[in-house]
């Protein structure tokens, strides 16, 4: 493109120069240089119709630049389809004519002839007027127009009968920004947009087009550099290496989950049952067995529903599904905030896929990540050729751990940026809660670094002041917008407040990731069985937090990968029958523990091997009775926590949590209470956490009369020995554990045992 820009520079005026220029001279050389050396930021000023005055006489001017054109003609649809001829007025397509019988602007076609003979009409690009008002560009600047996806970035539009696309793009280094794709040859000098003053907004719409181009936007900066960048706000991108973005309408889809939004927005999460199975869609399953072909959205609609359903889950969580390009992220580093990736299918399948899951009462909750974005020289690293969505100084914008970029959350248009990203995840895909990826990493400018490698805030302190704020912010303008959409954070330091409402000074999640709790549940787990009496506290300790945020009890993906073996093989000991033996305990304990669950995917079968990005999971796994008995366990928990009122109700309230015994490190034995509103919906946990069979063993309770034994991880349905209380025990008038009433118990080895109070 360069060099046919440069073909014409350096030659004479006449050369360069039809021979009606200098009997009609409305243009300066100066401008036509600019034009044609494609270096004008208000394209509209010299191109398309505009009034004009020859002599004492009103006229209209059009210019129009059509390098491909060997003829062109002005067709004027008011007035019979009268035609009028513009005429070269530089060699590289410059045209030019004058109207002398009209003087108002009036709609219009532009009809060329090609060199190689075709003929074709279509509106001129510069005869419409700007697609964003003063108003719009304003609230742009200001970073509240929460919905600005809508006018930003690629929209199909109808501009009086005229079909077409507008494009709008934030660039304020740029020299110049041009669309391109392949209806102009990717070719910057056929459609310069129009600088929108000191907004550094840029736009233009492009009569004719329609979903399905692609497109990018070719960046002139004042440095002379020339970029290609893809749109921020893309809906939809081209698989790498190319990753065009391409024109998508996201908003013609028939939704039919009107009653699931409407129970959401009058739920009270914190009150219902929240069981997350959270997965990473392109490892799931394979369309051929032992093979990396991933399901499709809609493929995943059918077989995903079935065994959430048949696995009583409440939501999904999918790991990044934004555009990126590297596989190996995960979908961390998001290239594509607005836009469903490429890998399953289209924008439209993916609404397919929320669509059906609601329609089987399952939510649907998604990874989004606003903490970094990778430096990818096509997406927003450098967008102008300026730190633009990041910070100049690499202290205060890039991650040293992920080496990816930071984004500047003080500024007004990035943070309007990521809260339209998160509005239209709800508002086009109707996401049902959001995970915020690396909370932590945002809320403090010395995450990770050494002293003299962070900038203190203006108070000298190490908080993110405006990452801080831009949270608030955004859990608020989610929560206004769509009531009963959950904020999760994953976060992972001891920050207060994380899920107090932002009215109360908090930063107003919903839930909290209880990265501590798992932290010492799994290093108590561990230990051979023969050392746990000293590591008793592992156990204990979490309580003393529980309740200071809305905690969901979470097993990630982060705890299967890099070494740290799955699930089932942090367990001690052989055979693997042992290993499944302790690890349906410890799904025992987190469920009945309070708390929200989240749990990945394959580990509610045991997977053996360590999570494999590019892999399906090991689903014959489920051939053998060790795998096959956790998944029946994690299924039976799920239904006991839907099907017991105060499992869910406990979940945040401290009142709906009792130690029995807390303090039995020498037996290894933790037992505690969930209380319901009512005796009947009180549930005794009794955990054994070593391979000791406990004969006789009294457990202090609250009640006299029948309690029943609802879940026993040792039962031989799940593949354990068979131990247990034959169903139901009847507790005496014996004071034990400082309760007046009594059981006693057979505790089969490394088990969990559930009793719940029948009257």
């Amino acid at each position: 493109m360069k060099q046919a820009v440069r073909a014409f520079k350096g030659k004479s005026l006449a050369y360069c120069l039809g021979l009606n220029f200098f009997s009609s001279v409305r243009i300066t050389k100066e401008e036509i240089e600019l034009i044609t050396s494609v270096k004008c930021a208000q394209p509209h000023e010299h191109l398309g119709m505009h009034p004009h005055r020859k002599g004492k006489k009103n006229c209209l001017i059009v210019r129009a630049y059509l390098d491909d054109a060997q003829s062109c003609h002005l067709v004027d649809v008011v007035n019979d389809s009268k035609l009028y001829e513009l005429k070269r007025l530089t060699k590289d397509g410059l045209f030019e004519g004058v109207i002398e019988d009209r003087n108002e602007v009036f709609h219009y076609l532009l009809r060329i002839e090609r060199f190689n003979g075709e003929i074709c009409q279509f509106s001129d690009p510069y005869s419409f007027l700007p697609t964003l008002s003063d108003d719009d560009v304003y609230l742009f600047s200001e970073g509240s127009d929460h919905f600005v996806h809508h006018k930003m970035g690629s929209q199909l539009r109808n501009i009086d009968g005229v079909k077409g696309v507008s494009f709008v793009i934030w660039a304020p280094n740029a020299e110049r920004v041009s669309v391109v794709g392949d209806f102009n040859h990717w070719d910057g000098r056929y459609h310069a947009m129009r600088s929108l003053g000191a907004s550094g907004i840029w736009e233009l719409f492009i009569p004719g087009l329609e979903s399905g181009v692609k497109y990018k936007y070719e960046i002139s900066t004042r440095q002379g550099s020339l970029l290609l960048k893809t749109d921020p706000y893309g809906t939809c991108f081209e698989a790498p290496p190319n990753n065009a973005s391409i024109i998508r309408n996201v908003d013609d889809y028939q939704w039919n989950d009107d009653e699931w939004v409407q129970d959401r927005a009058n739920t009270n999460w914190k009150n219902k049952p929240i069981s997350i199975y959270e997965m990473h869609p392109g490892s799931w399953k394979s369309v051929v067995e032992d093979a990396a072909c991933p399901l499709s959205y809609r493929e995943l609609a059918h077989e995903l529903v079935d065994y959430l359903k048949d696995m009583h889950y409440t939501h999904v969580e999918f790991m990044p599904l934004a555009e990126h390009p590297f596989d190996g992220s995960w979908g961390y580093q998001v290239t594509g905030y607005f836009a469903p990736t490429y890998r399953f299918g289209m924008p439209e399948d993916f609404m397919f896929l929320v669509d059906t899951l609601h329609q089987n009462g399952i939510g649907v909750i998604m990874d989004w990540v606003p903490a970094h974005f990778p430096t990818d020289s096509f997406a927003l690293a450098k967008f102008d050729d300026t730190a633009l969505y990041e910070h100049a100084d690499p202290r205060q914008g890039f991650h040293q751990d992920w080496g990816t970029l930071i984004f500047n959350y003080g500024r007004n248009e990035v943070r309007g940026f990521l809260i339209a990203s998160a509005l239209a995840w709800c508002e086009r895909y109707h996401i049902d809660g959001l995970r915020v990826d690396a909370v932590a990493s945002m809320l403090y400018l010395d995450y990770s670094r050494k002293d003299g490698e962070w900038v203190p805030n203006q108070y000298g302190g190490r908080e993110n002041l405006e990452a801080i704020d831009f949270l608030r912010q955004t859990n608020d303008v989610v929560h206004k917008y769509y009531p009963g959409t959950l904020m999760i954070a994953e976060e992972s330091t001891s920050f207060p407040g994380v899920t107090k409402p932002t009215s109360e000074g908090g930063l107003g999640f919903d839930l909290k990731w209880n990265m501590g709790w798992m932290n010492d549940t799994l290093e108590y787990f561990k230990k051979d069985p023969i050392h746990r009496k000293y590591e008793h506290h592992h156990l204990s300790f979490g309580m003393l937090y529980q309740y200071s945020e809305n905690f969901t009890q979470v097993f990630s993906h982060d705890e299967v990968v890099h070494g740290k073996l799955s699930m089932l093989l942090k367990m001690p000991g052989e055979p693997i029958s042992n290993k499944a033996h302790q690890l349906r305990l410890l799904y025992g304990l987190m469920w009945i523990w309070p708390g929200k669950k989240t749990l990945f995917m394959g580990c509610d079968f045991g997977q053996s091997a360590e999570w494999n990005y590019n892999k399906s999971l090991d689903w014959h796994l489920l051939e053998y009775p060790e795998h096959k008995g956790i998944q029946m366990v994690v299924r039976d928990l799920n239904k006991l926590y839907q099907e017991i009122p105060s499992l869910a109700l406990g979940d945040t309230k401290p009142d709906g949590f009792e130690w029995i015994n807390c303090t039995d490190a020498e037996n290894s034995i933790l037992t505690f209470l969930r209380k319901g509103s009512v005796p009947t919906e009180d549930v005794a946990a009794v955990g054994n956490m070593t391979p000791v069979l406990r004969e006789g063993f009294r457990v202090g309770l609250p009640h006299a009369g029948y309690w029943k034994e609802i879940l026993n991880t040792d039962a031989k349905k799940y593949g354990g020995l068979g131990f247990g209380n034959n169903g139901v025990v009847e507790s005496e008038a014996i004071e034990w554990d400082g309760r007046p009433f009594s059981i006693v118990v057979q505790m089969p080895p490394q088990s969990m045992s559930v009793f719940r109070f029948q009257g």
